[in-house]
């Protein structure tokens, strides 16, 4: 065995997946699913129309620093227990099944969600980049026809997951020198293509507010819905802990990559939004088109040059979709494989090119169920907003980052009886570890709130389709897994199984 094939036989698995992926591939996967050219496209008009510039140019950097440190508290994690199950397997070694079944489902849904938002998203520019080279195209726009593409865009990314993984580290190797170098030729683009720009004061000062919502509640209701962006975007690195069975020297690697991954984009997350704040040219504009970037765009550049900026963001978008659903379905193989799923024998089975090729259909199946909402249309103050797509992604918010809090409180309370791996916070786990869950109790509160007054069910215009469904399908998912846990699943369900008779030495490891 090398180090990596007895570290996860210490951890009671013997090495199933193919081991082909390199400490940049680890990384790359992480980036490409945060996807600065996926976040801050999409959900760019939840932080302009909650909060407007403010939310964006100061609020992206201040709670991208409170990301970073959740990533650092999960790089130590995945350095102890560089599994396939991730942040399931943390919390069950730290907690107990109980802990692991709750935080493995939380994950599983946050994943799914990641993958139903990205995928559609990904749609939406094809769409409009498409409406960008025929005006007849761009004329029978369509919610029909962007949920017919987020179809498709499914479809394909299931194809390219069911072939080889090394075929999918390849991809994301790509994939992350797009972001980079797309990232920068759209910053370039509208530095030096806009006839004027916007004043440092406008982009950093100006408030907006077309949530509906009175501007009393601006500082402590509106503004943080608008932080909804970063929080959204910079997510899914627990990919590089999903992955690092499949990574060389997962220990030291798969640790790099969350923490990595996350500060660099980050940095070029903040550089993109502040090129697209300085482009505005018509404020009242991009509010009509309910805070699209697209407005933006169509504004600032010619047609031409809007069509390439909103190319290079789809096809970007195409990549974290593709690496959204290699995450998601080897955290379904993994929680399969402790047969805590229904169905478990099929989604932990292997396919003749080790991958679990029937996990990554389902979980497309599920995201397809999942965003069938957004093919209601909905209009606010006289815009179309997309309220399913943002629904949604709440979800994702909460699902992950309520699991990521789980383990991270554990690791807290077990203190000094923790073992570490070779990446290690030191003593800096005690204070970050409690920045980390006080920031994660917060935003998955906010998650859970009305997107507008109209999504209220005491507002006299309120209907189903304004409503966030988020806290509909969060606690509806927490009060079946609770009638679950006590009715059958504690009976039987006693958290990872182990694959190999070896196990010994992990349980001294965890508990040490």
């Amino acid at each position: 065995m090398d180090e990596d094939e007895r570290r996860l036989a210490e951890l009671g698995y013997k090495q199933e997946l193919s081991r082909s992926w390199s400490g940049f591939s680890n990384f790359a996967i992480s980036f490409s699913i945060i996807s600065i050219l996926a976040g801050c496209f999409t959900t760019f008009g939840q932080a302009w129309n909650n909060g407007g510039p403010l939310a964006i140019s100061v609020g992206w950097p201040v709670i991208s620093a409170f990301i970073l440190v959740i990533g650092l508290c999960m790089s130590e994690l995945v350095s102890a227990f560089p599994t396939s199950g991730g942040i399931y397997w943390w919390a069950s070694k730290l907690g107990g099944p109980k802990a692991g079944y709750y935080t493995g489902w939380l994950n599983l849904i946050g994943n799914v969600a990641v993958l139903a938002s990205v995928a559609y998203g990904c749609a939406t520019f094809i769409d409009l980049t498409l409406g960008t080279y025929s005006e007849a195209w761009a004329a029978g726009a369509s919610l029909s026809r962007v949920f017919l593409i987020f179809v498709a865009v499914l479809l394909l990314v299931a194809v390219v997951n069911i072939s080889r993984s090394g075929l999918l580290a390849r991809i994301n190797n790509v994939s992350v020198w797009w972001h980079v170098g797309g990232a920068l030729a759209v910053i370039v683009i509208l530095v030096l293509l806009p006839g004027s720009h916007q004043s440092p004061s406008w982009v950093f000062t100006t408030r907006i507010n077309n949530s509906g919502f009175g501007d009393g509640s601006y500082w402590f209701f509106v503004l943080p819905l608008g932080f909804l962006l970063t929080q959204y975007t910079i997510t899914g690195y627990d990919a590089s802990a999903h992955l690092s069975e499949e990574t060389h020297h997962a220990a030291a690697a798969a640790a790099r990559g969350i923490w990595q991954s996350i500060l660099y984009s980050a940095i070029g997350g903040w550089l993109l939004l502040l090129a697209f704040l300085f482009a505005v040219q018509d404020e009242a504009g991009v509010t009509k088109a309910g805070g699209s970037v697209a407005a933006i765009f169509s504004q600032a550049l010619s047609s031409g040059w809007a069509s390439v900026v909103l190319g290079i963001s789809a096809l970007g978008q195409l990549f974290c979709t593709m690496a959204s659903m290699t995450s998601t379905s080897r955290m379904l193989f993994a929680f399969s494989r402790d047969r805590a799923v229904p169905g478990s024998r099929l989604w932990s089975q292997l396919s003749p090119r080790q991958v679990p090729a029937n996990a990554v259909m389902v979980a497309a199946f599920v995201a397809f169920l999942l965003t069938l909402p957004a093919l209601v249309k909905v209009d606010i103050n006289g815009a179309p907003v997309p309220v399913a797509f943002f629904a949604v992604v709440s979800i994702a918010v909460i699902g992950l980052y309520l699991s990521f809090l789980i383990p991270i409180w554990l690791r807290l309370r077990a203190g000094n009886r923790f073992t570490p791996g070779p990446w290690t916070l030191g003593a800096k786990y005690r204070w970050m570890g409690w920045v980390a869950v006080v920031e994660i109790v917060v935003i998955s509160l906010y998650a859970l709130l009305p997107l507008t007054p109209a999504g209220v069910p005491s507002n006299e215009a309120f209907g189903l389709e304004f409503v966030n469904y988020a806290p509909v399908v969060t606690g509806t998912t927490l009060l079946v897994l609770w009638i679950a846990w006590h009715a059958s699943v504690k009976h039987w369900f006693t958290g990872p199984r182990t694959t190999i008779a070896s196990a010994e030495g992990s349980e001294g490891r965890t508990e040490g």
